[in-house]
């Protein structure tokens, strides 16, 4: 039987791509998110190793469909990639605390609950869990973003530091400024594009496939010994750190 790998905002950008390079690898891959069209047009992209699971995942009672579709197969991968920057105003104590709740809910809340009803589906040993960052972690720019991305890095710290004796990994991947992705729809400019790739060393802006490349890394056998770290792949962006 082939090995089982779950992507959350699996549709598009970063895990559209990651989800790919996991069906390459052999593994049948279910690929979680709100929409039911992207989801089947990520489907046909990435091939019939793939299935999509439309659920809100920050919604608890929509997380049984996920662990549904896991059934009672050993799950080897699970990728919470799921997350966006929400906007909101600000001028009220109101309109901060809706603004906060949001960015914590698509960010933390979506990454916490996938992984508590899927742990006691993950192999053991060799079950591997990967949640997505951001470089606002550590740089900040976001506000709200920034802080709800950050609050990953402590969790992660947490599943490797419980999950280590049981043969399972736990690490973040913190990307930097990463093209061909739905995160800036609508609000690049060209000015802010190019401030971005010039605060690279490599002046140049990440794709969707870098990151998958990471995961590929973690998951593979040169991950094993990989737990409870902060990869950054930045292009230098944020050094060390």
């Amino acid at each position: 039987m082939s090995r089982l790998a779950v992507v959350t905002g699996g549709g598009t950008g970063i895990g559209r791509a990651t989800a790919g390079m996991l069906a390459g690898e052999g593994y049948d891959v279910l690929i979680v998110g709100r929409r039911a069209d992207v989801l089947t047009d990520a489907v046909k992209w990435i091939g019939p190793q793939a299935t999509a699971v439309p659920a809100d995942i920050a919604d608890p009672a929509q997380i049984p469909q996920v662990v549904a579709a896991v059934g009672d197969r050993p799950l080897d991968v699970l990728v919470n990639n799921a997350g966006a920057y929400v906007a909101g105003q600000n001028s009220t104590l109101e309109q901060v605390a809706a603004h906060w709740q949001a960015n914590f809910e698509s960010n933390v809340l979506t990454a916490v609950l996938m992984t508590t009803a899927l742990l006691p589906s993950l192999r053991r040993p060799g079950g591997r869990i990967i949640l997505t960052s951001s470089i606002a972690a550590q740089k900040g720019g976001g506000g709200p973003y920034s802080a709800a991305k950050a609050a990953l890095h402590g969790y992660v710290l947490d599943l490797a530091t419980d999950l280590g004796d049981q043969g399972i990994t736990a690490n973040v991947i913190a990307p930097g400024y990463v093209t061909d992705s739905e995160f800036f729809a609508g609000r690049m400019t060209p000015a802010g594009h190019e401030n971005r790739v010039n605060a690279t060393l490599l002046k140049q802006a990440g794709t969707p496939s870098d990151i998958a490349e990471a995961v590929r890394w973690l998951t593979g056998p040169g991950g094993g010994y990989v737990t409870g770290q902060i990869i950054n792949v930045n292009g230098g962006s944020v050094l060390g750190r």
